[in-house]
C-alpha cells in the first residue's frame, strides 16, 4: 500500500504542480471578472464527472468486481468484462454527450448559473459546449484507470492528469490570440486533453496486455451487475462534488467575481485532498478488496489503521497551513495580472474555510473503501445524501451573512459531517478498530500541526510580508514559510515518536 500511495501521490503532486502553473496564468489573464465566473461554470459539469468517475463511484464499483473476477475467474475473464463494460459505458456517454450539447442552454440557465446575468450567461453556455467532450473522454479513461489499478499497475493513471494539464496550458498559451477569450482557448484544451488521456490510458492497458477491442454493446449479468453497484456510488462518492456544485449555484446569486474566488479557493485545497485523499483511497481500494474477498478479515482492519494514520500525518498538517497561511500562499501564487490584492484577501478566506473540513474530505477518500471492499455502496449513498442535504441548508443559511465565503465554510462543515458519519457506522460494525498505535499517534499528529500552526500565524508577518509586492522576493518569503513550517511539523512529529525516519527512508527505498 505504502508503494502504491507514494507512486500515486508522486504524479498526483506533479499534475499539481502544472494545474497551479496554469491556474496561475489563467488568473493573470482573467483575474475575477465574468469571464473567469463563466468559465468557471462551463468547466464545473465535465470536472464533475470527472471527479465522479476518475476519482469515485466509476472506480468505487469497477475496481472490486474486476478484482474478484480477476482472482476468482482469472484474467481471460477480468479483460472481457473490461471490454464489455468500455462498450456499454461508451455508448451511453456518447448519447449523454450529444444529448448535453443539445441542451447545453438550458442546463447552464437552469441548473448550473441560475443568478447570471444573461451577458455572463451567453458566454458560459458557449463555453460549456466546447469543454462537454472532456466528459466522454475522461470517463472511459476512468475504466482504463480502474483495469490499471486493479492491475496494481498505478503509474499511467495517476500521470494522465499530467498531460492534461500540459495540453491545456500549451492551448491557453497557443490558442488565445485566435479567439475570442482565453476562456475559449482553455475550454477547446480541456476537450483535447481528455483524448489525448484517453489515448495514454489505451495504451498503458494493451502494454498490460489488457489492449481494449469493444465488442457490441451488450448488458451482460456482470455488465449489469456493475451498473447496479455504480448507481448508489454516484452519490455516495461525489457528495463533495456535489456539494461543491451546490456552491456553484448559490453563488452565482452572489455579487460578480464570487464563483473566481471559489474555484481559485478549492484549487488549493484540492492539492492535500487530491495527493492524499486520492492516492490513499486508490491504493487502498484493490487491497482491501483482495483481503476481504480471500477472507483475512483482521488483515483489513490492520490496513484501515495505518491507511487513516497515513492520511492524518499528511491530512493534518495540510489543513493547519492552509488556515494559517493562506494569504501567502494565494498572494504568490495567484496575486498578478488582474488579480489584485483584494482579491487575494477573498481567496485566502475562503480557503480558510475549506480547509476547514480538509481532513473530513481526505477522510472520505479513505474511508469508503471500507463499504466498497465489502459491496456495501448503500450506506455511503444515504449519508452523502444527508450530507448533501445539510450543505444546502448550510448554504442558505450563510449565503447574506457571510457572503462569498458562505459557500465554502458550508462546504467544509458538510465534510466533516460526511466522514464522521462514516467513521461512526464502520466503527459500530467493527470494520474500524483503532489499534494501540494509532489510538497514540493521532492526538501527537494534532499537537505538532496545532504547533506548526501557531507559529505560522506569528511568524508569517516577518517572513513575507516585506516581499508581498516583489517578484522572486514573494516567492523566496513563501518558501522560507513553507520550510519552517515543514521542519517544525517533521521536527515535532519526531519528537513525540510517530514519525520514525529509519522506517520511513526504508519503506521509501522499497517503493
Amino acid at each position: 500500500m505504502f508503494r502504491g500511495i507514494m507512486t500515486v501521490g508522486i504524479w498526483t503532486m506533479t499534475s499539481k504542480v502544472l494545474g497551479f502553473a496554469r491556474d496561475m496564468l489563467f488568473a493573470a489573464y482573467l483575474g475575477t471578472g465574468n469571464v473567469a465566473d463563466a468559465f468557471f461554470v462551463a468547466q464545473k459539469l465535465p470536472n464533475l464527472f470527472r471527479r465522479l468517475f476518475g476519482e469515485g463511484a466509476f472506480n468505487a464499483a469497477f475496481v472490486p468486481d474486476f478484482s474478484k473476477i480477476l482472482v476468482s475467474e482469472g484474467p481471460e475473464a477480468a479483460h472481457r468484462f473490461a471490454e464489455e463494460a468500455f462498450s456499454v459505458l461508451g455508448f451511453w456517454l456518447l448519447a449523454l454527450t450529444v444529448a448535453g450539447e443539445i441542451f447545453m442552454p438550458e442546463i447552464v440557465r437552469f441548473v448550473l448559473a441560475p443568478g447570471f446575468s444573461p451577458a455572463k450567461l451567453a458566454v458560459a453556455i458557449t463555453l460549456s459546449r466546447i469543454a462537454f467532450p472532456y466528459m466522454l473522454f475522461i470517463c472511459l479513461a476512468a475504466l482504463l484507470s480502474g483495469v490499471l489499478n486493479g492491475l496494481h499497475k498505478f503509474w499511467a493513471a495517476a500521470a494522465a492528469p499530467v498531460l492534461y494539464n500540459i495540453i491545456s496550458i500549451g492551448f491557453m498559451l497557443g490558442l488565445t490570440r485566435f479567439v475570442p477569450t482565453v476562456g475559449h482557448a482553455f475550454a477547446f484544451g480541456i476537450s483535447v486533453a481528455g483524448l489525448g488521456q484517453l489515448g495514454m490510458l489505451m495504451w498503458a492497458v494493451k502494454r498490460a496486455g489488457m489492449a481494449i477491442h469493444p465488442p457490441r454493446p451488450r448488458f451482460s449479468p456482470k455488465v449489469k451487475a456493475l451498473i447496479r453497484d455504480m448507481v448508489p456510488g454516484l452519490m455516495s462518492a461525489g457528495a463533495t462534488q456535489v456539494n461543491q456544485l451546490v456552491d456553484v449555484v448559490v453563488s452565482s446569486f452572489l455579487p460578480s467575481g464570487t464563483v473566481s474566488l471559489l474555484y481559485y479557493a478549492n484549487q488549493l485545497n484540492q492539492l492535500p485532498l487530491a495527493v492524499i485523499g486520492t492516492a490513499v483511497g486508490t491504493a487502498l481500494l484493490p487491497m482491501l478488496s483482495r483481503q476481504v474477498h480471500s477472507g483475512d478479515g483482521e488483515k483489513a482492519v490492520h490496513t484501515m489503521n495505518r491507511a487513516l494514520e497515513y492520511a492524518m500525518l499528511l491530512a493534518l498538517p495540510a489543513a493547519m497551513a492552509l488556515m494559517t497561511a493562506g494569504l501567502p500562499i494565494v498572494t504568490v501564487l495567484f496575486g498578478r495580472g488582474r488579480f489584485d490584492h483584494a482579491s487575494a484577501i477573498k481567496t485566502a478566506e475562503c480557503l480558510a474555510c475549506y480547509s476547514l473540513g480538509l481532513p473530513g474530505f481526505v477522510l472520505i477518500k479513505v474511508l469508503q473503501p471500507g463499504f466498497y471492499a465489502r459491496g456495501d455502496r448503500a450506506t455511503p449513498m444515504k449519508i452523502a445524501i444527508g450530507a448533501v442535504l445539510f450543505n444546502l441548508a448550510m448554504n442558505l443559511a450563510f449565503m447574506v451573512p457571510l457572503q462569498y465565503m458562505g459557500p465554502a465554510l458550508a462546504s467544509g462543515i458538510a465534510g466533516l459531517a460526511n466522514a464522521g458519519a462514516m467513521a461512526i457506522t464502520l466503527h459500530r460494525r467493527g470494520l474500524i478498530r483503532p489499534d494501540a498505535r494509532l489510538r497514540a499517534s493521532i492526538p501527537k499528529i494534532c499537537l505538532a500541526a496545532l504547533l506548526m500552526g501557531t507559529l505560522l500565524w506569528f511568524g508569517q508577518g516577518a517572513l513575507f510580508t516585506p516581499f508581498n509586492h516583489r517578484g522572486f522576493e514573494r516567492w523566496l518569503g513563501l518558501a522560507v514559510l513553507v520550510g519552517i513550517g515543514v521542519a517544525i511539523y517533521f521536527g515535532a512529529a519526531m519528537a513525540l515518536g510517530v514519525v520514525k525516519l529509519g522506517p520511513v527512508m526504508k519503506r521509501m527505498k522499497r517503493a
